[in-house]
């Protein structure tokens, strides 16, 4: 199936999970990541439970912490 990462369309198996997208793009440092699919917020304990769908848009959000 077909959903775009990143905003980069990618070929990837059916039924795969958002932890396995995680994991096959190597996402750095992923218990400090979000994920939004089609602009909704994924909730981290779902991770490994929820399916992306054909057309799916996935987005890695980091957020940064510091400055003054």
């Amino acid at each position: 199936m077909k959903i775009t990462v990143s905003g980069e369309v990618k070929e990837v198996k059916d039924e795969l999970t958002i932890a396995e997208l995680i994991e096959l793009e190597n996402v750095e440092t992923p218990q400090y990541v979000s994920v939004s699919v089609n602009d909704e917020f994924a909730k981290s304990e779902d991770f490994k439970t929820q399916k992306l769908h054909e057309g799916d848009i996935v987005e890695f959000l980091y957020f940064m912490g510091g400055g003054q």
